[in-house]
């Protein structure tokens, strides 16, 4: 299969999700809202589709979703926590207490 440019990323509050549909299935990346913080909890994207940038395009939108709406992120899914290591641009948007793995700090 080829590379997906920018996949179509939309924001389903409804649902607190990150969506992107796909020939495969809907790719979704979950999280829990609490006033200022956001809590990204699980991605999810249909496995014959899985590394061709549909993870990295949810996590980007879901990330700068926060970022506009000036939310701290606590990663707890290890995929938006790798995202944000791996771009450095999102490092600010952290709770202080989390070590960008998903984990409070001691």
């Amino acid at each position: 299969m080829t590379q997906h440019a920018n996949p179509s990323v939309t924001h389903n509050a409804a649902r607190h999700r990150f969506e992107s549909a796909t020939e495969a299935g809907t790719a979704i990346a979950e999280y829990v809202r609490d006033d200022d913080t956001i809590t990204f909890t699980h991605t999810q994207v249909p496995s014959e589709l899985e590394g061709m940038g549909i993870g990295s395009s949810l996590a980007r939108a879901a990330l700068e979703h926060a970022r506009d709406e000036g939310l701290q992120v606590v990663p707890r899914c290890p995929f938006i926590a790798a995202y944000i290591q791996e771009h450095d641009e999102f490092a600010p948007l952290l709770l202080p207490q989390a070590d960008g793995k998903g984990r409070s700090a001691p």
